[in-house]
């Protein structure tokens, strides 16, 4: 046994934390007969808080060598090389031999760092479950648009009906359920006219509207004496059979001879009358604008198809030419029936809008950088004299709705995009009505995700059962007359509509997962939006129509991807809005 004085615990302890175990300072271990705590002070000088951990163990046994044997055996298995090289302590196997001989310092200090590795591992395979669910989620919403079915009809007819039970708001199946149980299912969200039965000579009265071209086969006098004999036979009525003939496009030359005369007295010279070249300089046609046009902004066949089906004809019509002409037929032409169409649309007390993205080459911006071609129409309520129109921007904000709706008032029905609840704020003439299907479809996506099993229990089922409930009323309502229609939806369609809303409202605190959550969340901020429709006869539940009218532009974008200028983006607006217009009428565009 040997002992040391205080002050040789502090010279110790400075040696440690300053200076270093230096070979000159053994002779001060040495004069106090304690060498092995200079060789536990030498094994351990890299581990940088050894002066903390030295001096608890110091004053806690008071009992140097017992001090100095303790970090000699820790050194010896290893412990200390390894907390050196940061190695977590409760990464290395212990035998119980070793175990025993830890004091109870290390162990309480070895199991904090077990809770703590626990800890993290807990946090981090949570957070992988998360990314995991995401991706499942992910993966089964990316197959169900690509492979499944567009429609989103669901396969269980019965509909939901509710009761206030304890003043909480429940849904139940029952056969007196709220809609008819043997009505059909329809195939979309919205009131779909229904389908005419087949009528008999329904080809007849089609081919009836088309040129017919006669063509006789009658047998000869010797055929007939040959078959019956000498005034054998006689003449019975004609037996027709008709057959569509297809004639392929051709192209042809109109060379106008334009008569020119002079005066033989004075010298000046006239022309007779005829037409003015469409485009100054230009051999381009009113028809061969027309089928261009058709060709690109109706049946979405890119310029550089056409300029090879072209070829075939004969016709050297680059895909430049035709985009030029586009331009300019846009600019000076057509655009003067945009802006009266543009005028008329403010007449309409409700209109729909709608965006979608578009790539454009040379807008001045970086590559890739997104445009959008924004849609306008007439509501569809409206179904005489309807109006669609295109608009291309540069970008999303909200001062091209701004800008475009300066002189409409009314109420237009969007998507639930935030720009269109800025310009109703800023607004008292404009109220801006909401999208039954978008909201919808977020517990539609949710829905897909729940094992099949137990979808019937989820709670995006039940409310999907109610919106199917409530357009299924709506449904009912078409035929009726906008004042007619406003009483039953006050009477029929707003208790079920108030009904699924004090359920959200109740149950949004139970949500469990994340994209649950945030179709409660959008549901129940639209709540404002959803509603306009039950206030006005002419509103529409959802903004289909809108989605419908920019379907062609969509489907067009597919096949060229990317318009190439600033000014093939503003004139192709201007050509869809007069093709979708005329579309929308029963009109041909072509």
């Amino acid at each position: 046994m040997f002992s040391v004085k205080k002050s040789d615990i502090f010279i110790l302890l400075h040696l440690s934390t300053t200076s270093g175990p230096q070979e000159s300072n053994s002779m001060f271990f040495q004069r106090k007969g304690i060498p092995d705590l200079w060789i536990a002070v030498q094994n351990i000088w890299n581990f940088r808080n050894i002066s903390q951990m030295l001096c608890t163990v110091i004053h806690r046994h008071n009992d140097e060598r017992k001090t100095a044997v303790r970090w000699q055996k820790l050194h010896k298995s290893g412990t200390m090389d390894s907390l050196r090289k940061g190695v977590p302590a409760m990464a290395i196997k212990y035998t119980e031999e070793q175990l025993n001989s830890v004091d109870k310092s290390m162990l309480i200090q070895m199991f904090l760092n077990q809770q703590e590795q626990l800890e993290k591992v807990s946090a981090n395979l949570h957070s992988l479950d998360t990314k995991m669910q995401a991706m499942m989620e992910q993966l089964i919403i990316g197959n169900k648009n690509r492979f499944g079915r567009s429609s989103e009809k669901m396969e269980d007819t019965q509909q939901m009906r509710f009761i206030e039970v304890d003043g909480t708001l429940v849904f139940f199946n029952e056969a007196e359920a709220v809609c008819d149980l043997d009505a059909p299912e329809p195939e979309t969200l919205e009131a779909t006219p229904e389908r005419k039965k087949k009528t008999k000579g329904k080809k007849a009265q089609d081919m009836s509207e088309l040129s017919t071209n006669r063509i006789d086969h009658y047998m000869t006098e010797e055929e007939l004496t040959a078959e019956f004999g000498e005034n054998g036979w006689k003449q019975l009525p004609d037996a027709i059979a008709r057959r569509y003939r297809f004639i392929p496009a051709k192209v042809e030359v109109d060379e106008h001879h334009v008569g020119v005369y002079a005066s033989k007295t004075d010298g000046h010279m006239v022309k007779a009358k005829h037409p003015k070249s469409l485009l100054h300089g230009s051999p381009v046609s009113a028809s061969l604008a027309a089928a261009i046009m058709n060709g690109k902004y109706v049946n979405a066949v890119p310029l550089y198809r056409l300029e090879q089906e072209f070829i075939r004809y004969g016709l050297a019509i680059t895909r430049q030419n035709m985009a030029n002409w586009m331009i300019r037929l846009g600019e000076e032409y057509l655009s003067v029936l945009y802006d009266h169409l543009h005028s008329l649309l403010y007449g309409y007390h409700v209109i729909q809008a709608d965006e979608t993205p578009v790539l454009v080459n040379r807008d001045g911006r970086s590559a890739g950088s997104k445009s959008y071609m924004w849609v306008y129409r007439s509501g569809h309520m409206y179904p005489e004299k309807q109006i669609i129109l295109y608009e291309y921007q540069r970008t999303r904000n909200a001062s091209h709705p701004r800008e475009f709706l300066k002189d409409c008032s009314g109420i237009c029905v969007t998507d639930g995009y935030q720009v269109y609840h800025t310009l109703e704020k800023e607004r008292e003439d404009l109220t801006i009505a909401g999208c039954w299907v978008h909201g919808r479809r977020r517990f539609d996506e949710v829905l897909a995700v729940v094992p099949k099993e137990a979808q019937k229990e989820s709670a995006s089922y039940l409310i999907i059962k109610q919106i199917q409930a409530i357009y299924r009323e709506e449904g009912k309502l078409k035929e009726l007359s906008s004042k007619e229609r406003l009483v039953q939806r006050q009477v029929v369609v707003k208790p079920l509509v108030d009904a699924l809303f004090v359920y959200l409202k109740q149950h949004e605190s139970e949500v469990g997962t994340e994209k649950l959550r945030a179709a409660f969340t959008y549901a129940l901020n639209q709540e404002k939006y959803l509603r306009v429709f039950l206030t006005d006869g002419d509103v529409p539940m959802d903004n289909n129509a809108s989605e419908r009218a920019i379907r062609g532009f969509c489907v067009g974008k597919k096949n060229w991807q990317m318009i190439d200028t600033i000014n093939g983006a503003k004139s192709s607006a201007i050509i869809y809005s007069i093709a979708e217009t005329a579309k929308a009428n029963n009109l041909k565009p072509y």
